[in-house]
Parts: C-alpha cells; structure tokens; sequence
C-alpha cells in the first residue's frame, strides 16, 4: 500500500479500534449509578459458566444470552480447573479464558469477572485445588502464609492475563469481584480479604472497579473499605429490607444484586429445585424500577461433567448432582423456556432489546435401547488402573496424601483373624469420605456412606482379601467449609479389631477408558453376580441426524459414564432426582462411525443392562424416597452459596 494511502486511512482505521483512554466504567455515587464512558448505565447480566459449556457450544449460549436483552455476563474462574498441579497451567481448549472473553466480546456483552480464589458456585471444593490440602493443617480463606504464597502464585499467573480485557484497557471487563461471599465463612480474616485487595490493585491498577458480594447476613465479614459492595438475593427474598441493609454498608452509589436467583441447585436425593415465572419476573421488575443493576443467577447453568461437582454440609453431607440445569431461563441443553420469554419482556420495558428472534431450541435425537456388554470387573482392570501399583502403609491414608485428586482409590488389605459370625465392618468417627463399595474375595458386600450408612456386617476366614473402593463425591463448596479430605481418613474396623497393613491404589480410570476407547481390550471372565464395581460398555453407530440427546439408564444404580472417552458425570438412579445425563451433540460422532459408551457401575446392574437416548430430560425423579432429606424451602435456601 503506497504510503500516501496509509496516511489517508489511518484516521478511519483508528476510529475501528476500541479507544482505551476514553473508555471508563466508575461509580457516580452523587446520583446513586454507573457511569459507561460518562453515560448513566446500568447493566442487566447473567450468569454462565465457560467450565460447565462445551468451547464449541460457547458462542451459541451467549448469543441467546445477548439476544434475550442481556448487556453483561458474569462469571468465576476455577482455580482447580486451570493448575492441576502446583505451577502446571492449563488455559487450553475448554479453558482458554481468553476465547471466551473474545465469544463474550464477539456478543457484545460486557463482563463482570469473579477470579476468587475461591467461588463456591457448587463447584468441587468451591474452586480451589484439592492439592493445597497435602498441607493438612492449611487454614484456607485466612491469612495462612501457606494458602496465601499459593493463591499469589496463582494471581500472578492469572491477573496479567485479564489485564489487556479490562475495559479501560480496551477489553470488555467492566467490573472484578474480589473474594466470594466471605461474609458466609467462619473465619472473617480482614487482614486476608485487605492482601486480596492489595494484590488486585497491584496487578490490574486503581483504574478497575472492584467489588464484594455477599448475602445479607454475611455483610459485616465480606465487606472492606474501598471495594463497592453488592448484595444477593432471590424472588423470595424481602428486596426493600435488603437493600436498606445494603444502604448501612454503601451509602451512595448504584444498588446491585450480584446473585438474582432465577431458580436453584440440585441435590442427590432431593426433589428437582424450581422457581416459578411470575416470582422471578416480578422480583426483576421491581429492582429495574429502582434503577438497580442485576446479575440473574444462573441464566444458563450447565452441566457438572466429569467429577467437578461440589456439595454442601448442613449436619451431613449433600453432594450436588451432575446436572447444573438450576431452573435456569435457558435449559441445561441451550434451549430457551418460557421463563427466558417472560424475562425478556420485562428488560424491554428498560432498555432496547436487539432485534431478531431467538434461535429455536436445538435438534435432538432418540436413539436405543441399546445393549451393554459386560467388559469385566473392576479388580480385574486393577494393573492397568494403577499401572505403578499400589502404595504400602500400615493404616490407610487420604486421597490428598497419595495425589489423587478426584474420582476413585482402592484400599487393599487381608483379614488377620477369622469372622464366622456376621461382625460389624465400620469406620469411626465418620471416617469415610465419601462412599466405600466394600467386598471380601472379590465378592461384593454393600455400601458405606458418609453421614448415612456407617456400618456392614461380614464373615471371612483369616487370609482373605478385603477391598474398599473409595469414592470422592465432590468436596464442600459451601457450608462448614472446613478442608474436605478424601478417602479413609480413619482405619476401618472388624468388630473391635483394628485393620491395618493397607494396599493402596490410585486408580486412573479416566485414562483406561481414554486408552480403552481407541484398543479393545479383551472380554474379562463373568462374574457370577452382576454386583459391585464393574465395566459395561457398547459401540453404536448413529444412523440419522446426530443432535442433542439425554442418557438414560433404567433399572442402573449409580456410577460413572464415558461417551467416546469424555467423562460424562455421575448416573445416580436409584436415588435421583437426575435420571438423564445430558449429551451435547458435539460429542457424538455422525453417521458412518461408531460411538462408544462406557459405563463403571459401581452397585447392582439391571436383569437386562440396556441404556437409551431421550430427546427430553428427566430430572425430577426420585425414585427411593428413603433418601429424601427433609427441610422447609426456608432451610435449603440458606445451605448454599455462590
């Protein structure tokens, strides 16, 4: 290009590009709002979690999300998900941050960010690595020189990467929460939440907006002077008395609710949580006309795939399920609902909605039943699941201590005496985390759960071999909050006997089928009862369309699924109220090639092991209501936060 010609369109192509210094998002705290390049803004955002979408499925979720009359989304960044290990980083595929900045900037929406370090979000251990508890005595959320050297290593690594997105900075990030709800924890460690502050400040600059979020029993601990403080709360939720509260902490300035929920989590073992539509529209209604800025929680809710659920505590243990559906304006598959509909209709009435229709909900396909064949116990995979083998203790130790983050350990020892009677197999002071599948020579015996089944009584003769698989059902993210460690956390006992002299076995099972997926290994022997930890697996071809669909598997008690080598979560049947694990369409090979499905039952397989593809989702189904915890809405409300 001739250089006369360079010189006469630079003023045009510098017009195409973002001008950072004239761009600014502050508080007017004179006329109680924001300020949007010294405009009066206000934003309507939702929340959405890159963590539980698909990457391919991103765009498409935040294009609705734009289209529904959102000018913001509002979302955590997993610590766990992206430093696995100490100092090894991960921001590929899945979690490339930066491309969903860029998708979120491609919708035109804004951001409001929520990096923690921890963020509850009913994520597994509310977000933060498990490997920080290979310091047991670790204090976490405080001002503990171990959490701290860790959390700013991690800081480091992450913050530089926001910074070029911040808004004034010519990217898309309007706003940064610091923390997350720590009003809620025990621990209320100012000078900790003022090192976060500093910290913050230090990387990113005092141009940001920095914020804190809290419900509104938890402002006396979350709150710190120079962060502006936002609020939480639901439909039900008495809006005038909270923001009165709210006044007591920021006086001047916008009001803004972070967390508007427009529906709620799901517990294994509970009824499927709902909000209904005229709740959660009158209550956005009312706070637009204030002039409020509002954060609806979930507007797409996702799903919990792999082992990345968390659970709550309330005098026992309530592990979330694996859909992270939440009621939410649209489904667990993308699809709008009714309650998106009518909240839209309500943010027209305050602001211009973009034009065009949404896009109709996704194609979704039936396919099945279909057969799985029994691929052989789980002892018999034993060398390829814990190919360095097993580790020698004399009392049994923790997933933390022999690094296995999630999933499954097998505990191994024999029987020193014999047992003729049935004697009583325990772990005490609710030593088991979370769940133990217990078997004698192979054979299985039943279950051990935290909190719920503490004992099983056994025979066996001196010598024989005794296994406990061990699985780790999601750490707290909310509730006590105290370090959830994982495994035996006290040796089991026979009778009075205390059992010592344990195998221990870390077992990657997630890599066998990964392995298993592209080498069919042979068929092991059959065991004489369908019962206990066992691989079940089929190949498929897909002979129509390929779209959307939802697993289902009747008469199948609880275990693990793997579609073509992804980890869909965990199937829980028997108790509900999820019976269909949603299967994103992307993962689905077309027409021509086969699919794979690999399930690891871990109790009782049905009389015919057949599986099935739904176009719809079930979850509200629980089918043994033994289970059913039982607390008014008021209770369950309080269990957990975001």
């Amino acid at each position: 290009m001739p250089p006369c010609l360079l010189s006469l369109l630079l003023p045009f192509l510098t017009l195409l590009l973002p001008q950072a210094d004239t761009r600014s998002f502050v508080v007017d705290r004179d006329h109680n709002r924001f300020l949007l390049d010294g405009v009066p803004f206000r934003y309507v955002s939702g929340s959405l979690h890159y963590f539980r979408v698909p990457r391919v499925l991103w765009a498409d979720r935040l294009f609705k999300m734009r289209m529904s009359g959102l000018n913001a989304i509002q979302f955590y960044v997993p610590w766990n998900y992206h430093e696995p290990e100490p100092g090894v980083y991960n921001f590929n595929g899945s979690r490339d941050l930066t491309a969903f900045l860029n998708e979120a900037n491609k919708a035109n929406l804004l951001v409001i960010l929520r990096p923690g370090p921890y963020i509850c979000a009913e994520w597994e251990m509310g977000g933060l690595p498990s490997w920080l508890l290979r310091k047991p005595k670790i204090h976490l959320r405080t001002s503990d020189p171990d959490f701290l050297a860790a959390v700013d290593s991690w800081f480091h690594v992450l913050l530089p990467k926001i910074y070029p997105w911040l808004y004034h900075n010519g990217g898309n990030i309007i706003s940064i929460q610091v923390e997350n709800e720590y009003g809620s924890y025990k621990a209320c460690d100012f000078s900790y939440m003022r090192h976060l502050a500093g910290l913050f400040r230090t990387i990113l600059g005092d141009k940001i907006l920095l914020f804190t979020t809290d419900g509104p029993e938890g402002l006396k601990c979350g709150t710190l002077q120079g962060l502006y403080t936002t609020v939480d709360f639901g439909p039900a939720d008495n809006m005038t008395k909270i923001f009165n509260q709210l006044r007591k902490y920021e006086p001047h300035g916008p009001l803004v609710n972070s967390e508007y929920y427009t529906g709620w989590l799901d517990y294994w073992g509970q009824n499927h949580s709902t909000r209904s539509i005229p709740a959660v529209t009158k209550g956005l209604e009312n706070m637009l006309k204030l002039g409020a800025s509002v954060n609806m929680y979930m507007f797409h809710g996702g799903t919990n795939f792999g082992y990345w659920n968390g659970a709550d505590e309330k005098g026992y243990f309530l592990p979330i399920t694996t859909s992270y559906d939440y009621d939410a304006p649209l489904s667990e598959a993308g699809d709008p609902t009714p309650k998106l509909f009518a909240l839209r209709n309500v943010i027209s009435k305050f602001q211009e909605i973009p034009l065009g229709p949404l896009p109709p909900p996704s194609p979704k396909m039936m396919l099945g039943p279909l057969t799985l064949h029994l691929d052989g116990s789980l002892l018999a995979f034993l060398d390829f699941l814990c190919p360095q083998g097993p580790i020698r203790s004399i009392l049994p130790m923790t997933f933390e201590a022999v690094k296995q983050d999630h999933g499954f350990v097998l505990y191994r020892t024999h029987l020193v005496n014999t047992f003729t009677e049935p004697t009583s197999f325990w772990v005490p002071n609710d030593g088991l985390h979370d769940r133990a599948y217990v078997m004698v020579n192979g054979v299985f015996q039943g279950v051990l759960e935290r909190n719920m089944k503490h004992r099983l009584f056994l025979t066996g003769k001196m010598g024989d071999k005794l296994d406990v698989l061990v699985e780790n059902m999601g750490r707290l993210s909310f509730g006590s909050n105290s370090s959830d460690f994982k495994g035996l956390l006290e040796p089991p006992l026979m009778g009075h006997v205390v059992l010592t002299q344990w195998l221990i076995f870390p077992l990657k099972i997630d890599s066998l089928v990964k392995w298993w997926f592209h080498i069919q290994l042979p068929r092991r022997s059959q065991p004489s009862t369908s019962s206990g930890p066992t691989f079940y697996s089929a190949s498929f071809p897909i002979l129509g369309s390929v779209g959307d669909t939802f697993l289902y598997l009747p008469g199948w008690s609880k275990g693990q699924v793997w579609i073509n080598g992804f980890n869909l979560g965990r199937y829980w049947t028997k108790r509900g109220p999820q019976q269909t694990l949603y299967v994103p369409r992307p993962l689905l090979f077309p027409r021509g090639t086969f699919n794979k499905i690999t399930l690891l039952e871990l109790e009782n397989v049905p009389p015919r092991p057949q599986i099935q593809f739904l176009d719809k989702p079930i979850l509200n189904s629980t089918l043994y209501r033994t289970y059913l915890y039982s607390f008014s809405a008021g209770e369950q409300m309080e269990l957990s936060g975001h």
